[in-house]
């Protein structure tokens, strides 16, 4: 199974690196790259630590405004944007997390949201976000000085390089001790106790590294979009990530891709295929579905529930599994009845 999951993300990359030419416009697929990462962030929280946030809009929306108005206002380039968002959202998430992190279940879930609603408020009063029409005209500016990002080809593959550092962060802090433990904790919070580990601790580290890369992610969507507005930041889309998250299949590391990418698409995607069915089929309410996102996405949430109750990738590794398991093993072969009483078998091992 480790063998086909290396084959399918270096088979991944290097679609991602072809698309651009592919025909693939490339601000979808960077707008998918930063929800994905958004997604990937959350599970970390949710999946290893096993803490639902619903307020991780807070971080994405806040890093948002803040890349946005370091790049356009104070004049910084695009660097030290991302580093200025990313830097928030670990500060706003350490402070999250000292308020929530000693709450559990569902109590933990209603602080950060109230949080994220204080956040929210805040970002429709404060002036540099522009209010209802948020933050608009932010310029891509130039590399290091260096590389212009006007070219979506060239900003296409700067976010790509971001995201897949990202993702390999959060791979190896899941493969890491420190992940092991937070699976642990996860699982049996009470025993960690007992074997001496600083439970809150390990938390409130876990849900700072999930907020900074979620102001990554943020950062890295006002920079490919050039606007922030407040639907960054609304509590919709923390349940955004919570859906991400748990259609791909919560705890696995490819999930989070491909519940960003089936939710990203079906939002951009979603009026062409109601356009198309409804001219094979000359039914003209599947003309509407365009208007209807959010019915179809809750539609396929609750089909993914009931039939993958995994998540879609959950379930192909469930499956892969089970195959692997019925896969009978080779017996050892016997020794040489010829061998002498006074000479050893030795495994070829030892």
């Amino acid at each position: 199974m480790k063998k086909i999951s290396v084959a399918l993300y270096l088979l991944l990359f290097g679609a991602l690196l072809v698309a651009p030419f592919a025909g693939v416009y490339p601000v979808l697929v960077m707008k998918l790259l930063c929800f994905a990462l958004f997604a990937c962030a959350f599970n970390l929280l949710l999946g290893f630590a096993g803490l639902l946030s619903f307020g991780h809009a807070a971080f994405l929306g806040s890093s948002a405004y803040v890349a946005g108005h370091a790049i356009k206002v104070w004049g910084l380039g695009p660097e030290l944007g991302l580093v200025a968002g990313t830097l928030t959202g670990a500060a706003l998430g350490w402070l999250f997390g000292l308020l929530a992190i000693r709450r559990q279940g569902i109590y933990f879930s209603m602080i950060t949201l109230a949080l994220a609603q204080m956040v929210f408020f805040v970002m429709l009063q404060a002036p540099f976000t522009g209010g209802e029409d948020g933050l608009q005209g932010v310029p891509r500016g130039r590399l290091l000085g260096v590389i212009d990002l006007a070219d979506d080809r060239t900003l296409y593959y700067v976010v790509l390089l971001v995201a897949v550092a990202a993702f390999g962060l959060i791979l190896r802090t899941v493969h890491s001790p420190f992940g092991q433990v937070l699976r642990g904790i996860k699982d049996n919070e009470a025993r960690a106790l007992s074997l001496g580990y600083e439970v809150s601790r390990f938390k409130l580290l876990a849900f700072v590294l999930s907020a900074a890369l979620s102001g990554l992610a943020g950062s890295l969507k006002v920079l490919v979009l050039g606007f922030a507005t407040l639907s960054d930041v609304h509590w919709s889309a923390s349940g955004q990530v919570v859906l991400m998250t748990l259609v791909g299949g919560l705890g696995t590391l490819s999930g989070p891709l491909v519940g960003a990418a089936v939710v990203v698409l079906l939002e951009n995607k979603i009026g062409e295929l109601g356009d198309l069915l409804a001219r094979l089929t000359d039914i003209a309410w599947f003309g509407t579905l365009g208007e209807s996102v959010t019915i179809v996405t809750g539609l396929i949430f609750v089909v993914c529930v009931l039939a993958f109750r995994r998540g879609i990738m959950g379930e192909v590794i469930a499956w892969f599994d089970r195959r692997a398991a019925r896969t009978p093993r080779p017996r050892p072969q016997p020794s040489s009845p010829g061998a002498g009483a006074g000479t050893p078998t030795v495994h070829p091992n030892h």
